[in-house]
């Protein structure tokens, strides 16, 4: 089968940051589908990888955290899917990944492909989405007012990946007052347009923005990006005995601010679930038909913004270069072979 994956941590620029390859079709075994990838999506998390982590001696590391595709065989333990189902999921970090003409991946955090969506806008929504979803109601359980806060949630980063669908999600699902944050006109149009409530500018002070709203101060704050550059704004803008969440990778975290107010912080990683095989695994299959379900019932729209061509090397650095430039809005998608 063809693939695309790295044998050497490169800058995206080097000739061989990402190569063609090929590889046996792998057979499904225990909870394991066997996925024929349609189309896959590119996340902060394959730059990450791709930049920083040695495949082991002579193996090439297959990247891809988003994918829908059409199941073409089933492990002796598969009860949730049949063959010729249509799914989309994120998979595990663990395993290799989407950008391969064929991938196995455990049942449990598969969800069944929105109907109303084609493989492309589909593949756009999995990682981002589980993540969104795990952060408002397993970590920040937004459903559990915060005494005296404004029943509000901040999103930092609102135009991103994640952003996006977490402004959908808490409209859809909380009632929520959604503010979100965007530097361009062009993103705060796009969070507009996705529902958010309020659009403040993240590249000006933001805990004076959210206290001009008159709302008063949020119950809930969700970072996506750049909490580090943002975290004094964070603490003065969040209520007290609020709650805190993000998802980035900052050098260091100086959470003693956040004592006098009783804030709790979490931190969240969709990955948890598998990379763990916790008990509660197949929580993510039933939110990936929740998120479908929502789809279809036409209260949650894809987040895909840009295509980036077909499944190959050369188009996967495209979209590469376009997540590491830190000003994507929505997601990059490629579809076929």
């Amino acid at each position: 089968m063809r693939a695309v994956g790295y044998k050497t941590p490169q800058p995206i620029s080097a000739e061989t940051s990402l190569i063609d390859i090929e590889l046996p079709v792998p057979d499904a075994t225990g909870h394991d589908i066997l996925v024929e990838v349609k189309a896959v999506s590119v996340n902060p998390v394959d730059v990450k990888v791709r930049a920083g982590v040695t495949p082991p001696d002579g193996q090439a590391k297959i990247l891809g955290w988003d994918a829908a595709g059409v199941v073409k065989a089933v492990g002796p333990d598969v009860s949730l899917f049949k063959v010729g189902d249509e799914v989309f999921y994120a998979g595990s970090i663990a395993r290799q990944g989407s950008n391969a003409e064929f991938q196995l991946v455990d049942e449990r955090i598969v969800g069944h492909k929105p109907k109303t969506l084609d493989f492309a806008a589909a593949a756009a929504l999995p990682l981002t989405s589980i993540t969104a979803y795990e952060t408002l109601f397993d970590r920040l359980k937004v459903r559990d007012v915060v005494p005296g806060a404004a029943k509000a949630i901040l999103i930092i980063g609102g135009a991103g990946g994640v952003g996006s669908i977490a402004i959908q999600i808490a409209r859809a699902l909380t009632d929520l007052t959604v503010i979100a944050t965007a530097s361009r006109p062009e993103t705060q149009d796009w969070v507009k347009q996705l529902g958010a409530h309020h659009v403040i500018d993240h590249s000006k002070p933001i805990a004076k923005q959210v206290a001009a709203l008159g709302i008063g101060a949020p119950g809930f704050i969700f970072s996506t990006t750049n909490t580090s550059d943002h975290l004094a704004d964070i603490v003065d803008a969040i209520a007290p005995q609020g709650r805190f969440a993000l998802i980035d990778d900052p050098k260091a975290l100086d959470v003693m601010p956040f004592k006098r107010k009783a804030v709790s912080i979490h931190w969240e990683l969709m990955f948890t679930r598998p990379l763990f095989d916790t008990p509660d695994m197949i929580e993510q299959h039933r939110l990936l038909n929740t998120i479908a379900n929502l789809v279809d019932a036409g209260q949650i729209k894809t987040t895909l913004n840009e295509t980036a061509g077909t499944i190959n090397a050369a188009n996967l650095k495209v979209a590469h270069a376009m997540v590491e430039s830190g000003k994507m809005k929505g997601k990059v998608v490629l579809e076929g072979f």
